[in-house]
This record gives C-alpha cells, structure tokens and sequence, in this order.
C-alpha cells in the first residue's frame, strides 16, 4: 500500500464518488442488468455504467479508474469485452488503519 498514491487518487471529487458508488452498488447501479448476464455486483460494474452515472467521458473514466486501480483501492476482472471494476476492501482497510496509527 502507497499512501501517497491513495491520497491522490482520492484528491479527485469524481474519484471519490466512484469509491463510493461501488462501496453501495445496489444504490448507484440497475442490478437486474448483471443478474440477466448471468453477473452480481460482486463481479464489479462496468466501465460504461460507472460512465453514464458520472456523465463524463469513458476516456476520462477509464482515466480515473487506471489511477484508482494502480493506487490499490479497486480490482478488475475482464469479462469477454468488457471490464468490471469493485473496490479492494483489503486495501481500503489497510490505509483506513494507516490514518488511525500514523495520523
């Protein structure tokens, strides 16, 4: 875990919100689309629902999710064309403890 690389990837409003979003998907995202898939939310959501709800550019989402993605806070799996990211809860904790003894 890199806390510097943490900081800066949560220092981007659209960033964080996409944290958040993913921490409670059933809240942000229409479900029964990955259930007719075959796909739960514990797979992750895809590039283009986590687009469409930020109503920015999926090369700027893609952007954003890289830096989240190489920062540890999300995992991806890829599934056929398509790349479904969820959060990394380990990681998430690990910086969460950081905060608490090092803060």
């Amino acid at each position: 875990m890199d806390p510097t690389l943490i900081y800066k990837a949560l220092s981007n409003e659209t960033r964080s919100q996409i944290l958040q979003w993913l921490k409670n998907p059933e809240d942000h995202f229409n479900e029964a689309c990955y259930l007719e898939q075959g796909l739960t939310f514990r797979t992750g959501i895809c590039v283009g629902d986590i687009q469409k709800k930020s109503g920015l550019a999926q090369s700027v989402i893609s952007s954003y999710l890289c830096t989240m993605q190489k920062a540890g806070l999300l995992e991806s799996e890829r599934i056929g064309k398509w790349t479904y990211y969820r959060r990394n809860e380990q990681t998430i904790q690990e910086f969460a403890a950081y905060i608490k003894n090092q803060l």
